[in-house]
């Protein structure tokens, strides 16, 4: 299977029965990874297991892979491949497994990817994000008797894997926004409760109207004709700013906030949201489904999530 062209590619094609742990006695986050990898060394070949071993080990202990209920998803990428290779393990009574609040991890879902192929495990989580967002997938799958079962499972689930990576895959939920009716001095009060440099402002539908940005407010409290004169004795106490002071429970953010940002449909190639980072010199970007904000794509996760993750 090529890594660039998945063109109604069947998640089930990166794996086969014999790449399958069923019903593991196994109790160990650690002792299973390394149980998958040599399985996988001994059905396909994936070099220097040890190095791999090392590899998956400091990616999940700095960031545990718990994608779903009872799901994780654990991956690394590797020089000796030039394909995706799936090993999958379940466990009836579960194992404890970082980041799974808790929740014991009954389906563990090894991705090795190609270290020359950005995105291509991004590709194949987002392919599984439905199931593995299903509540009740990991008992499901837990319960299977056989590694057969267990791959016939996710082949008439008919997961194809996306042609490529979109900017939804790698985007992030927008935890702090304002709305339409909101005031002056919610958005300050966000900008500094959050450390954030800009806000997104939507309407009563969800539909992205706007931004309050950091640049913006500071415009507005020191007028331009401030900019260009040399003697700052008139403000030099600040009065600007006490004048915002006095109308930002009476200011309206359509009255100070812009429509000048960055904004990408969904579905787009993440390439073309490299594009966008690029031409507008911006180092984030807000994902839409319509007009509705959905998400928010920074530089600094884009080029983790493509040249690290």
């Amino acid at each position: 299977m090529t890594t660039t062209n998945n063109h109604n590619v069947r998640f089930s094609s990166l794996f086969t029965p014999e790449h399958v742990i069923c019903h593991t006695d196994t109790t160990d986050r650690n002792q299973l990874l390394m149980e998958m990898l040599e399985k996988l060394a001994m059905v396909q070949g994936i070099g220097n297991v040890e190095q791999a071993y090392k590899e998956l080990l400091e990616r999940e202990n700095q960031a545990p892979t718990v994608v779903g209920p009872g799901i994780a998803m654990p991956h690394v990428r590797l020089t000796a491949i030039d394909h995706i290779i799936v090993g999958i393990a379940t466990s009836k009574n579960g194992i404890q497994y970082a980041g799974s609040t808790g929740m014991p991890v009954k389906l563990i879902i090894l991705t090795l990817a190609p270290k020359a192929a950005p995105g291509a495990y991004l590709q194949a989580m987002s392919s599984l994000a439905k199931i593995c967002h299903e509540p009740d997938t990991a008992d499901k799958v837990a319960e299977l008797a056989t590694p057969e079962k267990i791959w016939d499972f996710f082949d008439k689930g008919g997961v194809i894997l996306t042609e490529h990576l979109r900017a939804c895959d790698i985007m992030t939920p927008v935890t702090v926004k304002l709305y339409e009716y909101d005031t002056l001095e919610r958005a300050i009060d966000l900008f500094v409760r959050h450390q954030v440099r800009d806000v997104p402002v939507i309407d009563k539908d969800g539909d992205l109207i706007g931004v309050v940005s950091t640049q913006e407010l500071l415009r507005v409290c020191l007028p331009d004709y401030i900019l260009w004169v040399e003697d700052l004795t008139p403000i030099i106490n600040f009065q600007p700013f006490e004048e915002i002071l006095k109308k930002e429970s009476k200011t309206w953010l359509t009255e100070i906030m812009t429509t000048d940002y960055a904004t990408i449909s969904e579905d787009v190639p993440a390439a073309q949201v490299a594009k966008e980072f690029a031409r507008r010199r911006v180092d984030h970007a807000y994902v839409l489904r319509g007009k509705t904000l959905i998400g928010v794509v920074s530089l600094a996760i884009f080029l983790n999530k493509i040249l690290r993750e």
